[in-house]
Order: C-alpha cells, then sequence, then structure tokens
C-alpha cells in the first residue's frame, strides 16, 4: 500500500514543524562561509555565486539571509522532501547496490534550471513548503532507528542547505553511516575540501558542456562545476557523473564527445557516466523526450572513447542499464529500473576474470 506524504512522516516518527511554512525564527543558523564587509554587508562564500547582501536581503539560493550584518541559512534542520530511495535511484550504481538512502532536502536552490524536476522545492523560499524539524542528530537517529545505512542529500541542491548537510554527515559518519551528495557540483574550494572528510560518494550533474548554456539555461557556469569534479576525485571521494541529455540544447555529436573526452582526461575511464532522457519539465515543456537513440549514440561515443561504465537513464530496460566487466566483457550486474537481479562482482572484482571494479561494494 502506497503511503501519503504525511503517513510517511509518521511513520518514520519526524515531527512536522509548520505545514504552511517555516516558523518564525526556526531554521536559522550563522552561515559556516561568509565575509562581512563594511558595516553591515556580507559577502557569502559559500556558492560562485558570491552573493553581497546588504541587511534584509537573501542570496539566489534563497534561503541564506543577511540579518543584522551576519550571513544566516534559513533552513538548518528543516527539510521539506523526506524520503527512502533505493541507491540506485540517485543515480549511483557503483555504490553498495541495493542499499536504502535516507533522502533529505530544502527549499532552495543557486541554480535557476528551466528544465528543474523539482522546481516545486527548488525554487521556492523556506516559506513556501511545508517543512519538519529534523536537525542532523535527528536525521542519523532515524536512518538507525530504520536501519537505513546511507544518507543522501539531494533533490533541490545540498550546497545551499551546507551547514544542515555537513554537520548531519560529520555525525552520521562518527556513527558508522554513509554520506552521499547528489549535486550541481556548484561549490566553493573550501567549503568543499571541508565536506570531502565526511562524504563518501557523489553524483554530479554536468548539466551542459559550455559556458553559454550554463548561463542561458541554468543561471551558473560551467568552470566551477569541473572543479568540483577533480577535487571528488584527488579526496578519492567515489564519483558518478549525469548528463541529461535535452534535444536541441546539448545532444550535439561534438558536445557529447566532449564532455565524454574531459571527462576521461581529467577524471579516468572508470568514472561511470549516465546519460539521462529528457521529459518536457517546468519552462522547458515545449521541448520533445529525448529520443531514445539520441541516447544510444551518446553511449555509444562514450564506450568508443575508452570510458569503462556507461548506463543510459530514464528509459529502463535492456543492457544499458547493466555493468559489464571493462576486461572480460561478462556480465557483473544485471538491472532492471532500480532493481539489482543479478550480481557477479565479489570481494570488488569480477567474479570470472578477477578485474577490479570501480565502487563501494
Amino acid at each position: 500500500m502506497k503511503l501519503t506524504r504525511r503517513e510517511f512522516i509518521k511513520m518514520l516518527s519526524i515531527t512536522p514543524l509548520f505545514l504552511s511554512g517555516m516558523g518564525k525564527g526556526e531554521g536559522k543558523k550563522e552561515a559556516y562561509y561568509y565575509k562581512q564587509i563594511g558595516s553591515n554587508k556580507v559577502r557569502c562564500l559559500n556558492c560562485p555565486h558570491r552573493c553581497v547582501l546588504s541587511p534584509g536581503q537573501r542570496g539566489i539560493c534563497r534561503v541564506r539571509e543577511n540579518i543584522r550584518g551576519k550571513l544566516f541559512t534559513l533552513v538548518y534542520g528543516n527539510p521539506c522532501a523526506v524520503h527512502i530511495d533505493p541507491i540506485e535511484k540517485k543515480p549511483l550504481f557503483h555504490f553498495l547496490p541495493q542499499a536504502s538512502a535516507l533522502s533529505i532536502a530544502t527549499a532552495g536552490c543557486n541554480f535557476r534550471c528551466k528544465n528543474c524536476q523539482n522546481w516545486t522545492i527548488s525554487q521556492k523560499t523556506p516559506e513556501e513548503t511545508e517543512n519538519y524539524y529534523l536537525p542532523p542528530l535527528e536525521v542519523v537517529r532515524t536512518a538507525e532507528r530504520e536501519n537505513i545505512p546511507i544518507i543522501a542529500y539531494t533533490y533541490s541542491e545540498p550546497s545551499i542547505f551546507y551547514e544542515y548537510m555537513l554537520d548531519t554527515a560529520e555525525i552520521a559518519r562518527g556513527n558508522g553511516l554513509k554520506n552521499v551528495w547528489v549535486t550541481n557540483g556548484f561549490l566553493n574550494p573550501d567549503p568543499l575540501s571541508e565536506l570531502c572528510k565526511y562524504i563518501d560518494a557523489a553524483n554530479v550533474d554536468i548539466k551542459w558542456f559550455t559556458e553559454e548554456l550554463y548561463g542561458k539555461i541554468s543561471g551558473g557556469s560551467l568552470a566551477p562545476v569541473l572543479s568540483t569534479c577533480k577535487t571528488l576525485v584527488k579526496n578519492k571521494v567515489h564519483l558518478e557523473i549525469t548528463n541529461l541529455v535535452v534535444p536541441t540544447l546539448n545532444d550535439d555529436k561534438e558536445m557529447l564527445k566532449e564532455l565524454v573526452l574531459w571527462i576521461k582526461k581529467n577524471l579516468g575511464t572508470d568514472i561511470p557516466l549516465h546519460f539521462s532522457r529528457f521529459f518536457p519539465m517546468y519552462k522547458l515543456k515545449h521541448l520533445p523526450p529525448t529520443p531514445v537513440a539520441t541516447l544510444q549514440t551518446a553511449r555509444e561515443i562514450a564506450l568508443n572513447e575508452g570510458l569503462h561504465y556507461v548506463y543510459i537513464g530514464n528509459y529502463p530496460g535492456g543492457d544499458r542499464e547493466n555493468t559489464r566487466c571493462p576486461e572480460c566483457g561478462k556480465l557483473l550486474i544485471r538491472r532492471k529500473g532500480y532493481m539489482v537481479l543479478e550480481n557477479n562482482i565479489v570481494d570488488g572484482k569480477c567474479k570470472f576474470c578477477g578485474h577490479e571494479i570501480y565502487g563501494v561494494w
């Protein structure tokens, strides 16, 4: 039987805060990365936007506000989305297959993607969403109580609830739980370096492979996202990449090849790449769904250029979501949707030829 959102929250023993939005004074915590400018202005140092804010102003993310000359996050401990997901949904195919993840998100985002599938929370202020009181320790206790081994920071953009994510991840790590960051990768180097101490895996969405499209469609920029990917690999955080293939925007073969070659050169051939199918959404409803042939072409380009693990998302079935050994070609993991039907990886290696398979198994 499918539970309603409120029944699900009740099942997890999570306390509603205010179903109509934020309560006065709730969710506020002084930000970890900002600089005071003069007597009352602040510069946020959390993401590359580096918003300069006067008292009462909020950043592009909608959840960071200058309050009397100090920068505060307004969503600390107040998620608007709490769910239990299979890790494959993130998508992470090479990280603890079939494990469940307690997934949380707050309102807000530092991008303005015209194709956002979670725009009802990412493009809202915390006053406009239904929020729950779930501070970091309670997130961890909930996961432990429900025997869930992973906490995922996901759905909107976790970087904008950085303080909440970081504090939760630190407690989770101390209690033997894993942390997963599903992100647009638009985070500054200093907060990213601190986060890398506690994050076990990340899926970074490289949305477009041109600065022009990042600015036009998402309101961001490409360079910081690529830098984030390299930092994660350098810090040995398990990494997978997602690229949503949108007709007429980033489905050009040359652009797809440039993305693949960048991944190969800078991250390595073992980093899994997920080409995801676009469906008309939010402000791009006039575009058609991605043709399956386009996705297959993208996958073929990546495989031909030497990437070992390339998948197609939002179109289940066939071999496109299975994992094969790059050495002997044998089927290692057979999937159907978010289900794992067969797993031939033993101690992190191919059962058939002993080749080491990238991932956390």
